[in-house]
């Protein structure tokens, strides 16, 4: 299936390609006088893609491209793709011996080829019409699906140049559906600090309070109707987009595999951010850091989850110092980018105190996620042992889960560990000892005795 996918990419983008060149070929030809049959580049039609099923053709069509959104698009693949087609752009102003500004461009640190930016692509589709220059800005506005849907992306390396220096190019997530036919989840790393996480668990397994699980159906519920509640009922102008909530209570009591399920049950990916690359004790760089993960995020309807968050968004302080100010600064600029996007945010934290105030205030449900009852700890134990035969005759689980106090996640480790105990003593099942021992280390951990 992929290896079609591909070859059908393949062949799309070799038609595009060529229609590209012929394209630059004319706007250089009109630009320094030399003789050509068309008097406008628009006069070399794109190739009809009505009937093909190719992953590029399937996005030309489903925002119904025009001419200038096409060169917008192949400019940006091209560098991936065919290379050498924009060598052209390497002719030298003998005037000045060197490149013509008006081509744009950048040139790699490692690619020897020409890398385009927005002056490149408005020379090729406008040539030096000053009119056209400014409706061009249309397609690299916020608003514009190439910005808004996180196809495109302009990538500014310098403060105060040019908007049209910006670099042009083609994001990781349609380089990979345009080229393989298999759209690529974006890598961890210091750029992008945060990682996808999924559970093979189900509902099912999810063992809360029905309050809790009524709340958290809430979520599911806007994610399902966030469509009608805004545009059919028309709440836009009225309500903020988005949906930001507060899981907090002790450790190991399911919120992250609440926020998991959540994204799992509504067909969205689930992001957590590494607050570890993140945080950054210089001036600016936690905001830098931050702002990669929601513009990429703002386009593909991700769920945020902000893992023991009060670390990034804890209480502002008295200004007293130069630092308390810049701190205070970055809990403000968080607290602004977590209000204005228009996805899901889950925030959780073990301790609720140590939040700022200010996000409490605009959560739209804050959920407490309690240490599991006797019933509910019953069903945890249950859930590790179910469908399996490692349990011995003498495991009573009804006498584990009323006689000790744990929640979810220390069960999992008492579970764990009492697997390995049997395991290294040659036996093929747990044995209530086992889970004695188990429970033991546990409560030792937790600073607390059977």
């Amino acid at each position: 299936m992929m290896m079609h996918a591909a070859s059908a990419n393949a062949r799309t983008l070799e038609a595009e390609i060529g229609w590209f060149t012929r394209v630059m070929e004319t706007r250089f030809s009109l630009h320094f006088g030399q003789e050509t049959t068309c008097s406008d580049v628009r006069e070399h039609v794109p190739p009809r893609l009505d009937s093909d099923d190719s992953e590029y053709a399937r996005l030309v069509r489903q925002f119904g491209m025009d001419f200038d959104e096409r060169v917008l698009l192949i400019l940006a693949l091209i560098p991936h793709v065919r290379p050498e087609v924009l060598d052209m752009f390497f002719v030298n102003n003998k005037n000045f011996g060197r490149g013509f500004t008006e081509f744009g461009g950048w040139k790699g640190k490692v690619h020897g080829g020409f890398l385009p930016t927005c002056e490149t692509a408005s020379f090729v589709i406008n040539g030096s019409c000053l009119d056209s220059r400014f409706r061009f800005l249309k397609m690299l506005d916020d608003s514009h699906f190439f910005i808004e849907k996180g196809i495109i992306e302009i990538d500014h390396q310098e403060e105060g140049e040019p908007f049209f220096a910006g670099m042009l190019k083609i994001s990781g997530e349609y380089l990979s559906l345009l080229t393989t036919g298999r759209s690529q989840k974006p890598d961890f790393s210091a750029k992008f600090p945060a990682r996808r996480i999924t559970t093979p668990l189900a509902w099912d397994d999810l063992v809360l309070d029905r309050e809790v699980l009524d709340e958290v159906e809430n979520i599911t519920a806007w994610i399902r109707h966030e469509n009608t509640i805004m545009n059919e009922w028309g709440l836009e102008r009225t309500v903020k987009p988005g949906y930001r909530c507060l899981f907090y209570g002790p450790p190991g009591t399911g919120k992250t595999l609440t926020a998991t399920l959540i994204g799992a049950n509504s067909g969205l990916d689930v992001y957590r951010i590494d607050l570890s690359m993140v945080v950054s004790k210089y001036i600016g760089e936690t905001e830098k850091n931050l702002a990669g993960v929601f513009d990429q995020a703002k386009s593909r309807k991700w769920i945020l989850f902000f893992d023991e968050a009060d670390a990034l968004f804890g209480k502002r302080t008295q200004a007293s110092s130069s630092n308390d100010r810049y701190a205070n600064q970055e809990v403000s600029y968080l607290l602004q980018r977590v209000e204005d996007f228009p996805g899901v945010v889950i925030l959780a934290t073990n301790l609720r105190a140590n939040l700022d105030e200010a996000f409490a205030r605009r959560f739209q449900s804050s959920i407490f996620f309690p240490l599991p009852d006797a019933e509910q700890r019953r069903k945890l134990w249950e859930g590790h042992f179910r469908g399996k035969s490692i349990a011995g005759e003498d495991v009573d689980l009804d006498r584990v889960a009323e006689e000790h106090l744990l929640s979810g996640g220390a069960i999992a480790n008492v579970v764990r560990y009492a697997a390995i105990r049997a395991l290294n003593m040659g036996r093929s099942g747990i044995s209530q000892e086992d889970l004695a021992k188990g429970v033991a280390k546990e409560l030792i951990k937790e600073g607390k005795t059977i």
